[in-house]
């Protein structure tokens, strides 16, 4: 051990490298961490944090309306988009300054500057040349968003790292994806009274997600004023003057202040020197790993979304802590990614675990769906018209609950709860005997009891 100048040598300092370096020198390891960014990584920096920031900013216009249904006169509120960015900016430099506060209180090194694999135990430096040599190397460098698909003019768009930090406010929004970042964005900045337009080139928005999800959500959202162009795609798009000018697939164009491209994320991998080390990489560039994050390589590791498995800040979490009690403290542990709570933080929100209806069909051709939609007690008096809608899905040779999804206000908040359930294998039977919180949406959880399927 004493061979070599490190014993973990992590490169990426986001949520999954720093957990492994923690961890891993809390078992007595010489860690070093490189980052050629900011410590924090997508989610703290550019990621989730500042998005569910924006998500709360862009949920006030709601609350100011709805005051009025239970006696309250707001007067006319205006938003300031340059203090949202700048109280942001403080927000991330802080957590920034925690990170960095804990890595160095663990003992780990932190080298702030790109760092390149030479060869199974030795990574470059490039701030400074230098070579440092590791019994074990750590990839947990996360994944990148792209430019995709590649049009004409394709440059003229934005990607969600930019879009936190524009000079102004857009007056006119295109959004072109489906997934969580297009979607969440897209109801940002609709409720920041931006004119919005959703494109996605499949019928429906988020692939994978529970059928009854995807349509509702939709149907929100163009109840808010969201235009959706589905099972379109963009031709090219040329500068319009200040603007952007996007050629659509069905011959229209159309005019827009910004457009952000939000049509996936690859593992970030390029010019890391893995190729040259030998690591295999599949075709999308993802280091391909065993559920120990291992690779072909003895010596090299991979955690997070640089794997291209499930691309979540907790599971790049978990896999970080799992690689560390693995690799140096002597408890070889693995991540199950079977069952994984998930929330969209759209306007409503989206919080699901477990197969969608369809995807759980194949697997239990006897399936039980007990689903309920309704309207909120909060939209009775503020005469909101926003869904509600609950679906719990299970196995009847079980009575195991195997899926549960749920559309509206604290889905995020509900579904991690839920979450610890379905974990833990609990039936309907588990969910009919627990006592309802009322009033509650929440309720409707265990007051379930006649099936629609």
């Amino acid at each position: 051990m004493g061979d070599f100048d490190v014993d973990l040598f992590v490169i990426g300092a986001g949520s999954g490298g720093v957990r492994a370096g923690r961890i891993a020198a809390g078992y007595g390891a010489r860690v070093a961490i490189a980052e050629e960014s900011r410590v924090g990584g997508t989610c703290v920096i550019r990621g989730c944090v500042p998005k569910k920031l924006y998500v709360y900013a862009s949920r006030f216009p709601d609350h100011f309306a709805d005051a009025a249904g239970f006696g309250w006169n707001v007067p006319k509120a205006t938003f300031h988009w340059p203090t949202l960015v700048a109280n942001k900016e403080a927000e991330i430099t802080r957590l920034e300054g925690i990170y960095r506060r804990n890595l160095a209180n663990s003992g780990v090194e932190i080298i702030d500057s790109r760092a390149v694999v030479e060869d199974p135990h030795t990574v470059r430096i490039l701030a400074t040349g230098a070579r440092i040599t590791a019994r074990v190397i750590l990839i947990a460098t996360g994944a990148r968003p792209i430019l995709e698909p590649a049009i004409p003019g394709g440059e003229l768009g934005l990607i969600s790292d930019q879009i936190f930090d524009l000079a102004a406010l857009p007056e006119r929004l295109l959004v072109i994806g489906g997934g969580y970042i297009a979607v969440e964005f897209a109801g940002i900045f609709s409720g920041l009274g931006v004119e919005t337009t959703l494109l996605h080139r499949g019928p429906h928005l988020l692939r994978g997600f529970d059928e009854d999800l995807r349509v509702g959500l939709e149907e929100a959202y163009r109840e808010r004023g969201i235009e959706l162009l589905l099972e379109r795609t963009i031709e090219r798009l040329d500068r319009n003057g200040e603007g952007v000018l996007a050629t659509l697939s069905d011959g229209t164009r159309r005019s827009f202040s910004h457009v952000l491209v939000a049509t996936g994320r690859w593992p970030h991998t390029r010019g890391l020197g893995l190729e040259a080390a030998g690591v295999a990489l599949n075709a999308k560039g993802a280091v391909v790993v065993n559920d120990y994050g291992a690779t072909n390589v003895a010596s090299i590791f991979a955690v997070g979304d640089v794997t291209d498995r499930v691309n979540l800040t907790p599971v790049a979490i978990r896999e970080g802590h799992a690689f560390a009690d693995t690799i140096f403290g002597d408890k070889p542990t693995t991540v199950d990614h079977a069952t994984i709570p998930t929330a969209v933080f759209s306007t409503p929100e989206l919080g699901t675990i477990g197969p969608s209806e369809a995807a759980a069909r194949a697997l239990y051709p006897d399936l039980v769906v007990y689903r309920t939609r309704f309207r909120a007690m909060k939209s009775t008096l503020s005469g909101r018209n926003e869904p509600m809608m609950m679906k719990i899905l299970v196995d009847p040779a079980t009575d195991k609950v195997i899926g549960v999804h749920i559309l509206g206000e604290g889905a995020g908040e509900m579904i991690q709860v839920v979450g610890i359930a379905v974990t833990m294998g609990a039936t309907k039977a588990d969910f009919d005997r627990t006592m309802a919180v009322h009033p509650t949406a929440a309720e409707e959880l265990v007051t379930l009891r006649t099936p629609v399927a």
